[in-house]
């Protein structure tokens, strides 16, 4: 097999998924933050396919349940993570090739994934994602600008380390799909009378219990469907079939008015999105050493050097009192 190349990390944001969704190809879904476990969180964002979630990852922590090994793994896409820094994308593709929903559409890439690895084992399938150029520049293209180089032979002092996991409903059960274990972890059943939220979010909850007091070392996201698609159907519905939903014309004027401001505020997000991915991929280094090049001249430089040095130093006091 040919080189798999570089992987970058990737930042843990709802923008920057939702974008590597639209690169790898696929339609009808994307990515939005979750800042709380209630239900109500969840209400507002479903239908939800899958959660992505940021943790800190711990040496041999024990998983929270049976690590699948049947011919289950024939019938669930799961690849096993093979290369650094491609857990974020690993996490992805695992959700959006075990997503059956109507209104996903995979696109040419991923289905060519699909149907050319379904039949390999996990470590196959992640040597077959790590040596996809296009996966992989579609994961390079979102991640941050380096201002840096930095040697890949410096060891660094902080033991920390993150890791991106998905979660997922597959034919009536729960599953984890971590791509550093061996297999799908399967955590149960889901009763015919419950919501797979229902049953995932004390799992989430026990994991982020596991820190201590004060510590935030975990991120939540939601694969979701994509939002104004929903809108601008129920806007079409709404507009042509009025009398089957049993509205009367003045619900429908205010309704309309009310879809398209929620439309409006989707495509201004979507335009945030666009922004943010122009700033996190600039190269911002010339013109930082042209600034500091006009401050030095300017007999600038070191005083506001100064400045800032006095300014840290009174905070640093100030936490020290409290």
């Amino acid at each position: 097999m040919g080189s798999a190349g570089e992987w970058s990390l990737i930042e843990s944001d709802p923008g920057v998924f939702t974008e590597l969704t639209k690169r790898l190809g696929a339609t009808g879904v994307q990515v939005e933050e979750l800042w709380s476990l209630s239900e109500n969180a969840f209400e507002t964002l479903r239908p939800i396919h899958g959660l992505i979630f940021l943790f800190k990852w711990v040496q041999n922590e024990e998983p929270d349940g049976p690590i699948v090994q049947d011919d289950r793994i024939q019938r669930i896409y799961f690849a096993k993570q093979v290369i650094n820094n491609a857990c974020a994308t690993q996490a992805l593709i695992n959700l959006l090739l075990n997503c059956n929903h109507p209104d996903l559409n995979l696109g040419s890439e991923l289905s060519q994934l699909k149907e050319f690895s379904m039949s390999f084992d996990p470590k196959m399938r992640g040597l077959t994602i790590s040596n996809s150029d296009t996966i992989r520049k579609a994961h390079n293209s979102v991640a941050r600008q380096a201002l840096f180089e930095f040697d890949g032979q410096i060891t660094t002092t902080s033991d920390e380390v993150y890791h991106y996991v998905g979660y997922m409903p597959i034919d009536g059960r729960l599953y984890e799909l971590d791509g550093l274990r061996e297999g799908p972890i399967d955590l149960g059943p889901i009763p015919s009378d419950k919501d797979w939220l229902d049953i995932v979010r004390p799992v989430i909850t026990k994991r982020m219990n596991r820190y201590t007091d004060g510590e935030i070392h975990f991120n939540l996201m939601a694969f979701v469907a994509d939002k104004k698609m929903l809108l601008e159907r129920q806007l079409q519905e709404l507009i042509a079939d009025s009398d089957l939903l049993g509205m009367n014309p003045s619900e429908v004027k205010a309704e309309i008015p009310r879809i398209k401001q929620l439309i409006e505020i989707e495509e201004s997000k979507r335009r945030r999105y666009e922004k943010e991915m122009i700033r996190r991929r600039h190269n911002y280094l010339p013109f930082i050493v042209e600034l500091l090049k006009i401050l030095a001249e300017e007999k600038k430089l070191m005083p506001l050097y100064e400045k800032a040095k006095t300014r840290a130093t009174e905070k640093s006091a100030k936490k020290m009192k409290v």
